[in-house]
């Protein structure tokens, strides 16, 4: 790696996402195996038993960052619209109102994951990845689970325009994570 090294950002579909699972592997475990969430193999292989039935949702988008010269991946990221029966909701410790609950498959975007290899921070990538995913979105806003020691990736997310709207588990034994809320709309 260059300091001056090109990067492409693809936006990518269910199916080509689910090709390129390896690059999105590589990039999400570099990542998630730091601090604070310190994921371990079988952690990397759950995630990605998920990944392979989230990209078979028709609306699922992905997108990854490639050094040019190489083709290397350097970050990833990846969602699709909840749907009625989503249990994001359910994960709150605190529940919201229902008119903010309420999901019809087209309202909310869940941004699944979102990671930057780090020789590649802070260099623009994760915000570039982010714009490409929501780029053409026909929903009213995004939603997220950040852990609240990830301080870079809060910053971003805040500096993004999103507001903390609770915090959830979202697995059985996580650590709370902090839920963002971003509004389509006002930006």
């Amino acid at each position: 790696m260059t300091e001056q090294e090109a990067i492409t950002v693809q936006s990518l579909d269910g199916r080509a996402s689910a090709t390129a699972e390896e690059a999105f592997r590589m990039v999400y475990a570099e990542a998630f195996s730091e601090p604070p969430y310190n994921e371990k193999d079988g952690d990397v292989d759950a995630a990605f038993r998920r990944f392979r039935s989230q990209t078979r949702k028709v609306s699922f988008r992905g997108v990854l960052a490639r050094a040019e010269r190489v083709g290397e991946p350097v970050g990833m990221a990846y969602g699709y619209p909840l749907g009625p029966d989503t249990g994001w909701w359910d994960q709150l410790t605190e529940p919201v109102p229902d008119d903010m609950r309420r999901e019809d498959g087209h309202r909310t975007f869940g941004l699944m994951e979102l990671a930057v290899r780090r020789p590649w921070r802070r260099r623009g990538i994760a915000q570039r990845l982010h714009g490409v995913l929501l780029d053409g979105l026909e929903t009213q806003r995004v939603l997220l689970n950040v852990h609240p020691d990830s301080k870079a990736a809060s910053a971003a997310y805040l500096a993004w325009g999103y507001r903390k709207i609770g915090e959830a588990r979202p697995w059985k034994g996580a650590d709370l994570h902090d839920v963002l809320l971003l509004d389509l709309a006002n930006r």
